[in-house]
Protein backbone atom coordinates (compact mmCIF):
# COMPACT_ATOMS: atom_id res chain seq x y z
CA UNK A 1 0.00 0.00 0.00
CA UNK A 2 1.26 3.47 -0.87
CA UNK A 3 1.10 6.23 1.70
CA UNK A 4 1.48 9.97 1.84
CA UNK A 5 2.57 11.62 5.08
CA UNK A 6 0.95 14.99 5.81
CA UNK A 7 1.42 16.75 9.14
CA UNK A 8 2.72 13.51 10.65
CA UNK A 9 -0.35 11.51 9.56
CA UNK A 10 -0.04 8.64 7.09
CA UNK A 11 -2.66 8.82 4.34
CA UNK A 12 -3.40 5.58 2.47
CA UNK A 13 -3.23 5.74 -1.34
CA UNK A 14 -4.13 3.19 -3.99
CA UNK A 15 -1.61 1.91 -6.54
CA UNK A 16 -2.23 4.97 -8.74
CA UNK A 17 -1.83 7.49 -5.91
CA UNK A 18 -5.52 8.24 -5.31
CA UNK A 19 -6.85 8.48 -1.75
CA UNK A 20 -8.31 5.23 -0.44
CA UNK A 21 -10.49 7.18 2.01
CA UNK A 22 -11.98 10.32 0.47
CA UNK A 23 -12.43 11.73 3.99
CA UNK A 24 -8.63 12.01 4.30
CA UNK A 25 -8.64 14.92 1.84
CA UNK A 26 -7.62 18.41 2.99
CA UNK A 27 -5.92 21.40 1.43
CA UNK A 28 -2.62 20.13 2.87
CA UNK A 29 -3.17 16.70 1.26
CA UNK A 30 -3.92 18.41 -2.07
CA UNK A 31 -0.69 20.42 -1.76
CA UNK A 32 1.32 17.25 -1.00
CA UNK A 33 -0.21 15.36 -3.94
CA UNK A 34 0.43 18.36 -6.20
CA UNK A 35 4.07 18.48 -5.09
CA UNK A 36 4.44 14.84 -6.15
CA UNK A 37 3.22 15.91 -9.60
CA UNK A 38 5.60 18.92 -9.59
CA UNK A 39 2.72 21.40 -9.48
CA UNK A 40 2.41 24.43 -7.25
CA UNK A 41 -1.30 25.01 -6.75
CA UNK A 42 -2.44 28.46 -7.87
CA UNK A 43 -5.86 30.09 -7.42
CA UNK A 44 -6.75 28.73 -10.90
CA UNK A 45 -5.98 25.19 -9.72
CA UNK A 46 -8.01 25.61 -6.54
CA UNK A 47 -10.96 26.92 -8.54
CA UNK A 48 -11.01 23.69 -10.59
CA UNK A 49 -10.45 21.46 -7.53
CA UNK A 50 -13.38 23.07 -5.71
CA UNK A 51 -15.52 22.74 -8.84
CA UNK A 52 -14.62 19.04 -9.10
CA UNK A 53 -15.48 18.43 -5.46
CA UNK A 54 -18.91 20.04 -5.93
CA UNK A 55 -19.43 17.97 -9.12
CA UNK A 56 -18.62 14.83 -7.13
CA UNK A 57 -21.05 15.81 -4.36
CA UNK A 58 -23.80 16.34 -6.92
CA UNK A 59 -23.21 13.32 -9.16
CA UNK A 60 -21.12 10.91 -7.03
CA UNK A 61 -18.56 10.38 -9.77
CA UNK A 62 -15.38 11.93 -11.06
CA UNK A 63 -15.90 13.34 -14.55
CA UNK A 64 -13.82 12.29 -17.53
CA UNK A 65 -12.16 15.05 -19.56
CA UNK A 66 -15.06 16.00 -21.85
CA UNK A 67 -17.66 16.32 -19.06
CA UNK A 68 -15.09 18.16 -16.95
CA UNK A 69 -14.56 20.69 -19.74
CA UNK A 70 -18.31 21.14 -20.28
CA UNK A 71 -19.02 21.52 -16.55
CA UNK A 72 -16.17 23.98 -16.13
CA UNK A 73 -17.44 26.05 -19.09
CA UNK A 74 -20.95 26.01 -17.63
CA UNK A 75 -19.81 27.14 -14.18
CA UNK A 76 -16.77 29.32 -14.93
CA UNK A 77 -17.21 30.35 -18.55
CA UNK A 78 -15.59 29.29 -21.83
CA UNK A 79 -12.24 30.99 -21.10
CA UNK A 80 -11.67 28.45 -18.29
CA UNK A 81 -13.82 25.60 -19.57
CA UNK A 82 -11.63 24.55 -22.45
CA UNK A 83 -9.07 21.82 -22.96
CA UNK A 84 -6.10 24.19 -23.42
CA UNK A 85 -6.65 25.86 -20.03
CA UNK A 86 -7.23 22.59 -18.16
CA UNK A 87 -4.34 20.77 -19.87
CA UNK A 88 -2.01 23.65 -18.97
CA UNK A 89 -3.05 23.51 -15.32
CA UNK A 90 -2.92 19.73 -14.97
CA UNK A 91 0.02 18.62 -17.12
CA UNK A 92 -2.07 17.36 -20.02
CA UNK A 93 -4.18 14.96 -17.93
CA UNK A 94 -6.85 17.21 -16.40
CA UNK A 95 -9.49 14.62 -15.50
CA UNK A 96 -7.09 12.17 -13.83
CA UNK A 97 -4.74 14.60 -12.12
CA UNK A 98 -7.40 17.10 -11.03
CA UNK A 99 -9.50 14.27 -9.54
CA UNK A 100 -6.45 12.98 -7.66
CA UNK A 101 -5.60 16.42 -6.27
CA UNK A 102 -9.25 17.02 -5.35
CA UNK A 103 -9.22 13.80 -3.32
CA UNK A 104 -11.69 12.04 -5.61
CA UNK A 105 -11.64 8.58 -7.19
CA UNK A 106 -10.00 8.08 -10.57
CA UNK A 107 -12.52 8.76 -13.35
CA UNK A 108 -13.86 5.38 -14.43
CA UNK A 109 -13.10 5.71 -18.13
CA UNK A 110 -9.54 6.98 -17.67
CA UNK A 111 -6.75 4.47 -18.19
Amino acid sequence: MNTLTVDGKKIALDKDGYLLDLNDWSAQVAEALAAQAHIELSPDHWEILELLRSFYQAFELSPATRPLIKYTALKLGPEKGNSMHLNRLFNGTPAKLAAKLAGLPKPTNCL
